[in-house]
């Protein structure tokens, strides 16, 4: 990041951001260098993200989608870190989708590592104007005054001008050269890794209206959307002649849609005076569906085909290393078992909604939209419509959770076709059937597995045939299957390239369930199966399950571009994690009583590095309590806000044993069986962990995020934690289809 002392400053501050995801890094609303104002401005604006007015106020702009991460807070702080102003005179606005932003998605735990560096530069880079207004004041060197708690002091002197008091002459100032920017020494930092509540908290609690599903336009007129219960399927007629008969109903109409599983479904529109007349009239909507071969899908049927497929030629081959039937032959010890876990749902607190109003007069459509990732949804609405992306606004909106599902778009496509046949802006809001029923789903899948290990003790063979589920979909012109996101087996896992013997393939059973990332796509599930069947291996082996995992990963890095989406594995940072947490948790220093036990595991997921050991207890009736959570995780040299922090780990674990529990989605007749959380279990707080042990290594490695690394391991941690104190394997999810009583 350190650009030539020579490059010019619209270069440094134009492209500084390259390696980082495209953010754009210029001074001014459009990404480029602003040019320097006219003296006696009222306010100092270096970039679009930072303003400064005349009382010493700093507004700073937060681009991410704010979806319950904490982004909203934590990356103006970086900013703030580095401008050396108080928390307290910083204001923070929510950024709509703008591209002198930069990229805006929220997803995959990367809102920290693609700005971290990048906001650290804008802030350096406005706290280096502001110091040399100050010095130009004085008639001073610049290198003797500093900036401290919103203002310039010098040095020599003592004198002190507050950043307000040099808001007209900064304005004036041209951007600074590249080399001088200096950024802090992460030794000297007052604010960053310290607690700091998040901005929103106050308006959350007492109950303001923050949300998508909060927002209220003059005229605006509410509407619910009907989609065939079977996937895939589609309107043939309604009663909407009835419909439109009802109070407060004011149009109600069928919407063609297209075929694209994660874009505009077809369906049948209601549009009404207030949500609850629409929801009333959804429940007296008569269709006549087409339901299309999705109507033939049953987890029943799908379970058969996973078991039938199973070491049945046909299957892709992910990995092939040495020779797995002689390293089966050869062992002491052969151990097989099969592993499998249901479709679920996102089920975030706030349903799916968009408010869109499009404006025929000249075309423009405006969107205000709890969303995860607003490009793409821009992107949909103009693919979907042909209306040009300069034409549509789309206002982000704090999220009610997210947990990858409003990555997709289709609940804004949706409100934008909606919109096109209304005269007047209109919400649509999702039922929580709608939620529930019509996601885009965490894939189900199978397992079958086999490791053998020999009489020292050592795994020396690992196979595991993946069934697996995806959509049949048109690329370049050629019909293919299309795994889940996260239903994709990398041959790369652990503990896949650390064997000289290993076989992965996959089977992949064709569906027209929707499909999209969950919370860790991929790794909220391997990690369970992996970790569950390393531990089987090691009590079949007669080893201590920490040494067993230490003796897996060796001592050789593997660093170069072969770990999880690409991103290089560090050996050493996953042995000093799980050195740490057996250290932490004191593994193998407690006498259990029966029906206790520990368990541990590890995982390393978006650039995360995190290992847990689960301590629990086990009533002889089958009863689970989770005693104690010990978490250690590395995620780089720097925890930003550790409030934040410290919450994204506690509500990993919660929902990481929450999606342990409960959670399952039955498919008959092509339709989802449950319907709302009556049938649809979700953790309730009487089940959540009594300790939850949180330990952060910092490391020098870049700052990475924690919205996910923490979620992956606390499945098996558990699971084996149970084995441990009943004896009794979790091979199902969810747990609670497993009997776990004891005698």
């Amino acid at each position: 990041m350190n650009a030539p002392a020579n490059s010019s400053r619209r270069r440094f501050l134009g492209t500084s951001a390259i390696g980082a995801g495209a953010l754009v890094i210029g001074f001014g609303p459009t990404g480029a260098l602003a040019a320097p104002s006219a003296s006696g401005a009222a306010t100092f604006a270096p970039s679009a993200f930072i303003s400064i007015d005349r009382k010493g106020i700093v507004t700073l702009v937060s681009k991410q989608p704010e979806i319950g991460q904490g982004i909203k807070t934590s990356l103006p702080m970086v900013i703030a870190e580095e401008l050396e102003i108080d928390w307290k005179d910083v204001r923070i606005v929510q950024g709509d989708l703008n591209p002198a932003y930069g990229s805006q998605g929220a997803g995959g735990s990367t809102s920290t590592p693609t700005n971290y560096e990048n906001f650290h530069r804008l802030g350096a880079a406005a706290r280096t104007v502001l110091v040399q207004a100050a010095a130009q004041t004085w008639k001073v060197p610049v290198s003797e005054c500093s900036a401290a708690h919103g203002a310039v002091v010098h040095g020599p002197s003592k004198r002190k001008l507050g950043y307000g008091a040099l808001v007209p002459l900064a304005a004036t100032l041209p951007a600074p050269e590249a080399a001088q920017v200096q950024l802090k020494d992460p030794a000297s930092y007052t604010l960053l890794g310290t607690r700091i509540g998040g901005v929103d908290n106050a308006a959350i609690v007492s109950g303001k209206p923050l949300f998508g599903i909060d927002v209220q336009l003059p005229g605006m007129l509410y509407a619910v959307y009907a989609k065939c219960p079977v996937f895939g399927g589609k309107p043939v007629s309604a009663n909407l002649d009835a419909i439109k008969a009802m109070p407060g109903v004011k149009h109600a109409f069928i919407i063609d849609g297209t075929d694209n599983l994660n874009g505009l479904r077809p369906g049948v529109a209601i549009v009404a005076s207030s949500t609850w007349a629409a929801f009333k009239a959804r429940r007296a909507l008569e269709v006549k569906w087409d339901e299309g071969v999705g109507a033939g899908h049953s987890w029943a049927d799908f379970a058969a085909q996973a078991q039938a497929a199973a070491g049945k030629p046909g299957a892709t081959t992910l990995r092939k290393d040495g020779d797995v039937a002689a390293a089966f032959a050869g062992a002491a010890k052969l151990v097989e078992a099969s592993y499998r876990y249901p479709f679920i749902s996102h089920a975030s607190m706030e349903p799916q909604n968009c408010t869109a109003w499009f404006k025929p007069a000249d075309g423009t459509l405006e969107l205000w939209a709890p969303t995860q990732n607003p490009g793409s949804g821009q992107a949909l609405v103009t693919t979907t419509f042909g209306i040009p992306k300069e034409k549509i606004t789309l206002h982000i909106i704090r999220s009610g959770g997210g947990f990858g599902r409003r990555l997709s778009s289709d609940f804004i496509v949706e409100a934008a076709a909606i919109a096109q046949k209304v005269n007047a802006p209109v919400k649509l809001t999702w039922t929580r059937e709608d939620d529930l029923q019509h996601d885009h789903f965490r894939p189900g899948g199978f397992h079958h597995l086999r490791g053998g290990v020999d009489a020292n003790g050592k795994l020396v063979g690992w196979q595991n045939h993946f069934v697996t589920f995806a959509n049949r979909v048109e690329r370049e012109g050629k019909s293919i299957l299309q795994p889940g996101s996260g239903g994709s087996l990398s041959g790369d896992e652990f503990p896949g390239r650390w064997l000289a013997n290993c076989l992965l393939e996959q089977t992949a059973l064709e569906c027209r369930i929707p499909m999209g990332p969950w919370r860790a796509p991929g790794s909220s599930v391997f990690s369970w199966v992996f970790h569950s069947f390393i531990d089987e291996l090691a009590h079949a082996a007669g080893r201590d399950p920490v040494d067993f995992r230490l003796e897996l990963l060796g001592d050789r890095d593997i660093m170069a571009g072969t770990g999880e989406r690409g991103q290089p594995y560090s050996v050493a940072r996953m042995r000093n994690v799980l050195k740490e947490v057996a250290e932490k948790s004191g593994w193998g220093k407690k006498t259990f009583a029966k029906g206790q036990g520990a368990g541990v595991a590890f995982h390393f997921s978006h650039r995360g590095y995190v290992a847990e050991v689960a301590e629990v207890t086990v009533s002889k009736t089958g009863q689970l309590k989770v005693d104690r959570v010990v978490v250690v995780t590395d995620i780089g040299a720097q925890i930003v806000n550790l409030s934040g922090a410290e919450n994204q780990v506690q509500g990993s674990v919660i929902d990481g044993l929450s999606t342990l529990m409960y959670p399952e989605l039955n498919i008959e007749k092509g339709r989802v069986v449950q319907s709302n959380f009556h049938d649809y279990n979700l953790l309730r707080m009487p089940d959540t962990p009594t300790r939850i042990d949180i330990h952060f290594l910092k490391t020098d490695y870049p700052v990475t995020g924690l919205g996910e690394p923490v979620l992956p391991p606390l499945a098996p941690a558990v699971c084996n934690a149970i084995f441990a104190a009943t004896g009794k394997r979790v091979r199902e999810l969810p747990l609670s289809k497993t009997d776990l009583s004891w005698s």
